[in-house]
């Protein structure tokens, strides 16, 4: 699999240039607000879009605003390298943390001195939300003196993780903001952030990007690809990179290709394409994650030709329940998808 360039790192976005050009113009006037929401679609760029902001901030000359154009800061900077890396001392980020047995792991391997493996990295596993103690860490940043009596920035992202002590948290610091202290809260459904989190933030809301700049991000992220491919990913992915780079390294249109072909089967479906199928799907949790998505997706759009639109209703919602109960009670994935596929060829 390719690998993917993260948002901190990350030196180019596409398709968002009226968000940047409205930040860009608060900091030239003097107008900047404290707090920002981005907002959008997921795979967008918004994080890619808060840490261009942290780096300009920490970057930029003030006096000299009318220079700049552009939130871009060269990729050879030394700024921009210790953000990449996670140790510029005036930009925090806030994330979900990981799980305290593989917190309690990450930390061992630090003091032993043993870098943990490139499977162990990957089978590390984040908690559920951002909790009231990862906020109360920002408290503490904000408490030492900048590094450089500049700007101090906080990214949250996403702000749509924190559980509802750590967002009650949160709305205390945006009460009484430190004096030049910016926090950007990347959010994907902003409608779940509590009102008051919203009233004290500005808004940038980042569009869904169109067939043709999913294809050229495509090109750039995943040179490999035959143009068939990048075509068919764009079109699948509904405006955003970030889905598109998953499909593309999943060879996501295959995959429901498949899953069309056995389903349009109906009542006539192979037993043994079924399995194997089923097999292949589940041996991947990407692959598996990503086929919920794919299931929701044909029954939206095979709801009208349904013999009993109904029961093709009770498999949309099945579909989610059946999935929560695999990640909450560890349901046999196999069996699930089994039972879960053959209801919906019953119905068709």
């Amino acid at each position: 699999m390719a690998e993917n360039i993260l948002p901190r790192s990350n030196a180019f976005l596409l398709g968002q240039q009226v968000a940047e050009d409205i930040f860009l113009r608060a900091w030239k006037n003097g107008t900047m607000h404290h707090a920002w929401i981005l907002s959008g679609p997921q795979g967008v760029g918004k994080a890619t879009l808060a840490y261009r902001i942290a780096r300009f901030l920490v970057w930029a000359d003030w006096q000299k605003r009318e220079n700049y154009t552009s939130l871009n800061v060269p990729e050879n900077a030394e700024i921009f390298q210790q953000i990449a890396k996670g140790s510029y001392p005036d930009v925090k980020v806030l994330e979900r943390d990981y799980i305290e047995t593989d917190r309690k792991k990450i930390i061992s391997s630090i003091q032993k001195g043993e870098a943990l493996d490139e499977d162990d990295l990957a089978n590390l596993r984040r908690s559920a939300f951002i909790r009231v103690d990862d906020v109360r860490k920002i408290n503490e940043f904000l408490a030492k003196t900048s590094f450089n009596d500049g700007w101090r920035v906080v990214i949250i992202d996403a702000a749509d993780d924190m559980n509802k002590s750590a967002a009650n948290a949160l709305l205390k610091i945006l009460e009484e903001p430190p004096a030049r202290t910016v926090l950007l809260l990347v959010s994907h459904n902003i409608g779940t952030l509590l009102p008051t989190i919203r009233s004290r933030c500005a808004k940038l809301n980042l569009r869904s990007l169109n067939d043709g700049e999913v294809s050229s991000l495509l090109r750039r992220y995943r040179a490999e690809l035959s143009e068939e491919m990048v075509l068919k990913v764009a079109q699948m992915s509904r405006g955003s990179i970030g889905r598109a780079i998953l499909y593309a390294d999943l060879n996501a249109p295959d995959l429901y290709n498949n899953l069309c072909s056995l389903l349009y089967a109906k009542q006539k479906f192979s037993i043994e394409k079924m399995l194997e199928f089923c097999a292949e799907a589940t041996a991947d949790e990407d692959k598996f994650s990503l086929l919920q998505d794919f299931i929701l997706q044909f029954i939206k759009e095979n709801l009208s030709q349904a013999s009993d639109s109904r029961a093709l209703y009770e498999c949309w919602s099945k579909t989610q329940r059946m999935y929560a109960d695999c990640i909450n009670i560890n349901m046999d994935k196999k069996q699930m998808l089994i039972k879960l596929l053959t209801d919906i060829c019953k119905v068709l």
